[in-house]
């Protein structure tokens, strides 16, 4: 059967629910530069040795041995480097390069402000006189350095961001909130805080966590998290973060890593084995919101998470806070082939369906047996008063585009969501 046969989701099975504003903050505005990862590290003089990951990239050297450990596993990650002066001539390398493309992805430099759209207000607070830039090394599938073979399409980022790791905007973001009145906040860049010290770390979470209490209530606030390394601001993250907002989005190695770092399900395992099991996804999901979300005897505002991996997504809701959840999890699946294979409708002959056919739905308890129906592929199941709602991704073949993948997934899932007020 043809991809497209083998997994339908009709037009008219799609709810849409119009958001007229959205803000976007607290930090990670950047201008990224997009870049052949095997071709600049080429340029810069660099050979493929042993693969090895760094926690932060200190040197040439580190930066090589981390691109090639994650392109050996295809896996996204995100690094912070250490050396101003190092990274300034990767990036200048970089940004000369041809090939090389500059991308929108706080802070607001001169070369961000000129890519942003005039529909795309900037508190004048904002502004300062130099950018932030992300570097993006994206590899292809099967592409070969050294004795590394990536095993599908991916990418490795990598900056020297102390504006938006201070979240220098924090506070401009919060305070122009009551004049713009947004219907949605999406925050993201936690991550970037990595770069800075332990003590200021604590200090500038307690005051994300006072902001986000500023904001009005009954907006929904989104978090979308990001590759981390450092499992305490992780934790941190979890229990002090995840309370004060409504929603999360995040992928395979974000939802792993938080398990490990807040002693969750399945912490043990050091690595997902190929395709995340969907049970101990399941598993992770549910603890997540059964010890960090909304209930009776806990004032969280958690109630919706949105996982996304390569072949499959789930959007796991707290029963009575969300509808729509089949609409929103499939369109997050249908941008995923879109925006990968850069077209505006799913290619079937630009596709194919790797999701597994069949799953159970736990295996901390006595989870269900799943076997996907082609005609339904999104399948849903109960568990404790939490809702799952599964559905395979059509993985595109041969990426145009690997990068903002994520955010679009949670952008179009977040675009086609119901919230029911408080």
């Amino acid at each position: 059967m043809t991809p497209r046969e083998e997994f339908s989701i009709e037009e008219s099975e799609f709810e849409l629910k119009l958001l007229q504003s959205v803000a976007v903050g607290i930090v990670n505005a950047c201008v990224d530069v997009v870049i052949s990862g095997v071709k600049l590290l080429q340029a810069l003089g660099l050979s493929p040795g042993s693969g090895r990951d760094h926690a932060v990239l200190h040197s040439r050297s580190d930066l090589e041995e981390a691109f090639v450990y994650f392109m050996g596993k295809g896996a996204a990650a995100e690094r912070f480097f250490s050396d101003k002066e190092t990274f300034h001539d990767i990036a200048q390398t970089a940004s000369k390069f041809p090939g090389a493309q500059v991308l929108l992805c706080g802070p607001i430099g001169p070369k961000l402000h000129e890519l942003l759209d005039d529909n795309v207000f900037v508190p004048p607070e904002s502004l300062q006189e130099v950018d932030e830039f992300h570097l993006i090394l994206e590899y292809l599938a099967g592409e070969e350095w050294g004795p590394f073979k990536a095993p599908h399409a991916n990418r490795f980022i990598f900056s020297h961001d102390l504006s938006n790791g201070a979240m220098n905007m924090l506070e401009v973001f919060v305070s122009s909130l009551e004049e713009f009145q947004p219907d949605l906040v999406v925050l993201s860049g936690l991550h970037m805080m990595e770069g800075q010290s332990k003590e200021l770390q604590r200090k500038r979470l307690l005051e994300v966590v006072t902001s986000i209490s500023d904001i009005p209530t009954g907006i929904p606030i989104h978090l979308e998290l990001a590759s981390m390394t450092n499992r305490e601001l992780m934790s941190s993250i979890v229990h002090q973060v995840f309370p004060a907002v409504t929603s999360l989005g995040l992928n395979e190695q974000e939802l792993l890593f938080l398990s490990q770092s807040a002693s969750g399900p399945h912490a043990s395992l050091s690595s997902w084995d190929g395709v995340p099991d969907v049970g101990m996804v399941s598993d992770i999901l549910f603890w997540i919101l059964k010890e960090h979300g909304r209930s009776k005897t806990r004032s969280s505002d958690l109630t919706r998470i949105h996982f996304h991996t390569l072949v499959y997504h789930i959007l796991a809701t707290v029963d009575g806070h969300w509808a729509n959840q089949l609409a929103a999890v499939a369109a997050g699946a249908r941008v995923a082939g879109t925006q990968a294979c850069a077209t505006e409708t799913i290619d079937a002959s630009r596709v194919s369906l790797r999701a597994p056919q069949e799953f159970m739905t736990s295996h901390s308890e006595s989870g269900s047996r799943i076997v996907l129906n082609p005609n339904k592929p999104v399948v849903e199941w109960h568990r404790e008063g939490i809702t799952f709602h599964f559905t395979p991704v059509l993985v595109c073949k041969d990426p145009i585009r690997t990068v903002g993948l994520g955010d679009a997934i949670s952008a179009e899932g977040l675009f086609y969501s119901e919230a029911h007020p408080d």
